[in-house]
This record gives structure tokens, sequence and C-alpha cells, in this order.
């Protein structure tokens, strides 16, 4: 007993000192950040000279005066073209905030882009999540020192250098330090915006092979992703604007330069790897792929349609700071998903409701509303963890009537097979949500998102098509139940029609997926 108590003492004792060396490091980074903010910075009005953007889009908007065009990107290719020719056409601002910008192939090649836009004198602010720069710094702070191009990291580790401080710092500061921009948008001269689920890489511009396949911490790196934008023409353009100042002057987002006083990098150097890196044999050929002969018209302008109902979705950058002063995004999708009359389909790459997520899913069934969720399966996830904890909703889900498909089409090649990184949800067919929201805990309380809300017809169809197209049996599984067991089935050459398990997934991954789905960590992930 005596042993029992000095045990409980010393575990106690730990985790009083745990607490308040997390709270001086709260304390100690706030006040670090509170002196090392950047200046308030805003969306730069349309004034001036017509630039190549105002140009392509002032004609289409003379003649439809206070609506909005939009134009879905599922094409790899259409989306990586879109950037590109609306990079190298802005004249007067350009502004980006990505989770990831990968310094790979197609990552250089638009950070070329950027590079240029910034010489012909457009400004450019760059806001990224830190989690992914970290020990890509040198890049970044060589593209900061442009006199034009200005790159801020949100909710950054201050500990750069050192691999075992910047782990401490982040364990120490881990509420703070859970919080992430999830968000992406690319705004271009005031005049067009992009959301939707695309970081910056190659996974999610269709470069096969851009990245080595392996497992980290239960992240599996996948050959290319399928994913889902939206851009915008039109008033919709100052509201995500709007977005974008209000986290670029948020109390967690700092300057790149404040993290590293006192850092030289040339800008010179700099530049000869842009150009290296744009004219390799490789560079070269995707650029002819992606870009091919069409012009930014084209790309820009081509497939666009009219909408009279577009509303943006975005978490208010106070929830960040852990604050709800306005309805959360995740609210806001939920509340149109129950207005549904009868059909909802989920396309999210994660999918973890918890119990409320869960309960409103099955009371949309119970009223006669069809729901359909296709996610990874977990042959295609990148993520095993999360995987775990989606398992613990699909045996009730099924039960409620839903209809599940896992996405896990054959690997070609001999390389990793595609994962499913779109974030859509379609109501009655009219109706549809494209943005960086999963449905998951992380992205409903944690992580800041941002989405459109649209109606128009044809590109809902095109949504829906994308949905039959990689929920059908030569993509999907299609799960049911067999009494109190969950079954897999599938159109594959070999496979038996229908499987008791995780289909072409190694035991490890199974395991572990077991063990995940049965720990009480679901809001983290």
């Amino acid at each position: 007993m005596h042993w029992g108590i000095e045990g409980i003492l010393w575990l106690l004792a730990g985790i009083a000192l745990a607490a308040v060396a997390s709270a001086v490091t709260f304390q100690l980074w706030h006040r670090f950040a509170s002196r090392a903010r950047g200046r308030p910075g805003y969306a730069l009005p349309r004034a001036g000279p017509p630039t190549p953007l105002d140009q392509i889009f002032n004609g289409i908007a003379a003649a439809h005066s206070g609506k909005n065009r939009v134009m879905t990107l599922l094409d790899n290719a259409d989306a990586f073209a879109a950037r590109a020719h609306s990079a190298r056409q802005t004249g007067r601002s350009l502004d980006v905030m990505t989770y990831i910008w990968r310094t790979d192939m197609t990552g250089w090649l638009l950070l070329g882009d950027v590079l240029a836009a910034a010489d012909r004198g457009a400004r450019v602010r760059l806001l990224l999540d830190d989690i992914h720069v970290q020990g890509f710094d040198p890049v970044f702070l060589a593209l900061n020192t442009h006199r034009n191009i200005e790159v801020r990291l949100f909710n950054p580790i201050r500990n750069r250098g050192h691999v075992l401080r910047r782990a401490l710092e982040a364990v120490l500061g881990m509420t703070r330090y859970n919080r992430r921009l999830h968000s992406k948008a690319w705004i271009a001269d005031g005049r067009m915006a992009i959301v939707g689920g695309r970081n910056i890489g190659d996974t999610y511009f269709g470069r096969a092979g851009g990245r080595p396949s392996g497992v980290a911490l239960g992240v599996l790196r996948p050959r290319v992703s399928r994913d889902a934008d939206l851009m915008l023409a039109g008033p919709a353009v100052s509201e995500i604007e709007t977005v974008f100042d209000g986290y670029w002057n948020l109390g967690l987002v700092l300057p790149i330069t404040a993290l590293w006083p006192g850092f030289r990098v040339s800008l010179r150097r700099f530049r000869r790897q842009v150009t290296r890196r744009g004219a390799s044999d490789g560079a070269r050929a995707f650029i002819a792929e992606t870009l091919g002969e069409r012009d930014a018209t084209t790309v820009l302008t081509g497939r666009m349609h009219w909408s009279d109902h577009v509303r943006v979705l975005a978490d208010p950058p106070d929830k960040a700071l852990g604050r709800r002063m306005s309805p959360w995004m995740a609210e806001q999708v939920h509340q149109v998903l129950a207005g549904a009359d009868h059909d909802v389909r989920l396309i999210t790459p994660y999918f973890v409701p918890g119990e409320a997520g869960l309960a409103e899913l099955t009371a949309l069934t119970r009223r006669g509303v069809n729901v359909s969720l296709l996610t990874n399966g977990l042959a295609a996830s990148d993520n095993i963890f999360v995987h775990g904890a989606y398992r613990h909703y699909r045996a009730p889900l099924l039960e409620a009537g839903a209809r599940i498909f896992e996405f896990a089409p054959p690997a070609q090649d001999g390389q990793k097979r595609d994962v499913l990184h779109s974030k859509v949800f379609l109501i009655d067919g009219r109706r549809g949500i494209v943005g960086s929201l999963n449905f998951d805990m992380r992205s409903a309380h944690t992580n800041a998102e941002l989405g459109v809300l649209f109606e128009q017809p044809d590109l809902v169809a095109e949504l829906q098509a994308a949905f039959d197209q990689d929920s059908d049996p030569n993509h999907a599984y299609a799960l049911s139940m067999e009494g109190s067991r969950i079954r897999w089935a599938a159109d594959r050459t070999g496979a038996p029609p229908r499987m008791s398990f995780e289909p072409e997934s190694p035991v490890l991954w199974r395991a572990v997926s077991w063990t995940v789905g049965h720990l009480p960590i679901h809001s983290w992930l």
C-alpha cells in the first residue's frame, strides 16, 4: 500500500509539473507572438490600369451584374492549369492560403509563377499552415525576400532548427498546436478565386510518383489524389478575400521572418533553383500535358456557369482561438443537410462524425432520406488512424439504412493506389457544397475550414456523376450487413463476390485500424 500511495504521489507530481510547463510554454509563446505579429494587411481594391485578368472577366461580369460564375475543377490537370494561368495573368494581387505547399515538381512550378507575378509588380501574400513548412523554411524565406512577397505561418512552432526542442514545444503546447489552418484559397486580382480540397503538390495535381511511398505515424503516401475544387468569379470573391484577411491578421499568424531573425538567404540563388527545376524534362512534359495549347481565357472561363445562389461557408478566425462568436462551418453544413428532402450524398476522405453527427445522419434515414457515403477503404486510405476511428460508425450507419462505398481502385503499375481526397456534399440533386471540410471531428471542432454552398444544376450533375463513377464496383467496395457482420462486395478479378474483412489490406493495417477504433481519441482524428 505504501508503494502504491508513493507511486500515485509521483504520478500526480508529474502531471502537475507537466501542467505548469505547458502553461509556461503557452504564456511564453503568446508573449513572443504579440511582439512578432506583422502589420495588418487587406485585399487590394480593384483599381488602376486593367490587368489581364480584369480584361478576361470584365465583359462577362458586366453582362450579369451581381451574379457569380462557378466552375468545378475535378480533373487534376485542370486544377493545376487554373492556378498556373491565373498566376500568369495576375497584375495586381495574389493571395493564397493552404494547408500544404510541397516543394516537389508542381510545387516548384507554381512557386515560379508566384515569383513571376511579383516581378510584374503584383503584391503576393502567402499564408501557410506551419505543420508542413517545418524543415522547408529556407525555400519560403527566400521567396519572402522579394519586395512584393510576404509569407506568414499559421500557429507556428517557435523552435525551428532543432528537432528535439521543436518536438518538446509541440508536446507542451499541444492544446494550441493542435489547431491547424486547413482552409485552401487561391485569389487572383480580386477577380477569381479557387477553393476546395486541394493542397499544392504533385499528388494533388495528378503527377504519379512525386513522393516515395512509405508509412510514417500511420500515414500512407498515395499515388494520386482524387479531389475537387470550385472556381468562382463574382461577388463571392470579395467574401473569400474577407475570410483571407481575417486569418492574415489573426494573432496566431506570424511573419516567417519573425521566426528566423537575422537568417540570410539569397533570392538570386532561389531564382536559379526555380529556373533549373522548371527546365527539367519532367517539368516541361507536365506543363505541356496540363496547359497544352489552352489559353488563359479558355481555362478560366470556358466551363463556367451562372448561379444566383452562392454562399461562402467559413470558420471565423476566432475558432482558431477556441472561441465561438459566430457559427462554425460544420454547423452551417449540418443545417443544410438537415433540410434535405430525399437525397444526401457525402464524399469525404475522412469520416469520423462523432455521436452527434451519426445521430443526425440516422435521423435523415428514418424520415426517408437516402443517405450515401463515399470514403476511403483501408487499402486506399492515407491515414490508418483515422480509418480506425471511422470503423466505429460503419455498422450503425448501415443498420439505419444508409449506403456506404469504400473507395479502393486497383493499383496500377505496381504503384500505390489512388486515394480519395474530395470533400463534397450533395443535397437533393440541386445543391452542392465543395470545400476543405471533412466530415470528421477535427474539421468540426479544431481545424479552420472554408467552402462554398451553391445551386447550379449542371455543376451538381457533374459532382453526382463523379460520385457514381468513384463508387461503382470497379473503383469501390459496397458495404452491407449480414447479421451483425459487415460484408464487402466489388467487381475485382480473382476476388470473391463478398468478403468478410477489409479487402486488399495487410494484417498489420487491419490490426492497427481495429485497435484505434477502440480508443477514446476520435476527437483528435
